[in-house]
This record gives structure tokens, C-alpha cells and sequence, in this order.
């Protein structure tokens, strides 16, 4: 035999959730506040105070400058007087000291042609150089 059941309970399956156990007028009006909350940060925004607009773009330029520092330009760091006078001087590098390189400290090609070059060719110099760098 059944027992008789409250009036609220319906007969069927259902999701198991709470929220669908809970009559919608017995939610307060926080949760009903919570809400609407919730819906209005999906919605679109015809508020045109946080747009882009009205930014001053001469304020956020120098803004920008005080971040980058005293020697920037239109965000990158200028570069120094002294860097544009360096002159590369070429440096002839012998074929056996670079598969030497290659073989013993397993460097790629350019990677050892480079370490050769920045010690003048000499394969002594970039092997120390390599093992104990300055600090």
C-alpha cells in the first residue's frame, strides 16, 4: 500500500536538483537580487563611460613614456650613441674548430660558428669560455 504524499510532490523522474525541488516563490529576495546580478554581466552595455572614447590620448601617451623610462621612444629603449658606432669585424673561422665544437660541447653549426667568432677564431678561447664562463 502507498502512503499518501504532500501535495507538492509530483509523480515522475526528476533532475535531482534542489533549486527544482524549491518553489520559485519561496527564494528570497537575495538569492532573487543574486540573480539579476548574475544576468546583467552577460548583457551588453550601452554605457558609454567606460568606453574608449573619452581617454585622453595625450595623457595616456605621456603615461606611457614616464612607464618606459627617460630614454624611450614611442615605447621602445633609444638606443645609445656608442651601439651605433660598433663596427663587426669579420673573422675568419677554420672548418675543424667548428665541428671540434660541434663534436665536443654538442653545439649546433651556428651556435659554434658564433662562440668562435665572438673569441677571434680560437678554438682554445671559446672552449674555456664555454665550460667557465664570466660571471
Amino acid at each position: 500500500m502507498a502512503e499518501a504524499q504532500p501535495p507538492t510532490i509530483v509523480e515522475g523522474a526528476t533532475t535531482g536538483d534542489v533549486d527544482d525541488e524549491i518553489p520559485q516563490a519561496a527564494k528570497s529576495a537575495e538569492d532573487r537580487k543574486a540573480a539579476a546580478a548574475l544576468s546583467s554581466l552577460d548583457a551588453p552595455r550601452d554605457d558609454d563611460s567606460t568606453s574608449t572614447k573619452d581617454v585622453d590620448q595625450e595623457a595616456v601617451r605621456q603615461a606611457m613614456n614616464r612607464l618606459a623610462g627617460t630614454n624611450a621612444t614611442n615605447g621602445t629603449v633609444a638606443k645609445k650613441e656608442d651601439d651605433k658606432k660598433v663596427v663587426k669585424k669579420t673573422v675568419k673561422v677554420d672548418p675543424a674548430d667548428v665541428t671540434l665544437l660541434i663534436d665536443e660541447l654538442e653545439l649546433t653549426k651556428i651556435k659554434a660558428t658564433d662562440l668562435l667568432k665572438a673569441h677571434d677564431g680560437d678554438a682554445e678561447k671559446a672552449l674555456r669560455a664555454y665550460i667557465a664562463p664570466v660571471a
